[in-house]
């Protein structure tokens, strides 16, 4: 019977093989894509994206929304954990009340 040692380094080797299998099949694919979209003139709007532009992210909360972030993110400004865009811009120094709406 194989050791823990062994067997956890048969694990990292299948790990590292399966890991380069992804990435080929990746690449494979995605080249697919790319000519299948050339093909029929498919563009990143056709399905329904366009690089550099990010949709509005709903809120989860029923609250009316009190602030706005910089790209667009609304807040309700109630307790609980604070979205990720507020605490960056605290710890860079701004007020949360220039995000007021």
């Amino acid at each position: 019977m194989a050791t823990y040692t062994e067997l956890m380094a048969q694990a990292q080797a299948l790990m590292t093989q399966a890991e380069q299998a992804r990435k080929t099949e990746l690449s494979a694919a995605i080249a697919d894509i790319k000519a299948t979209m050339k093909q029929y003139g498919i563009t990143l709007a056709d399905l329904g994206g366009a690089p550099g532009v990010k949709r509005a992210v709903k809120s989860k909360s029923k609250a009316p929304a009190k602030y706005r972030g910089p790209n667009g993110e609304l807040w309700g400004g109630g307790a609980g954990r604070k979205p990720e865009w507020v605490r960056a811009a605290l710890a860079a120094g701004q007020s949360i009340e220039s995000f007021r709406i």
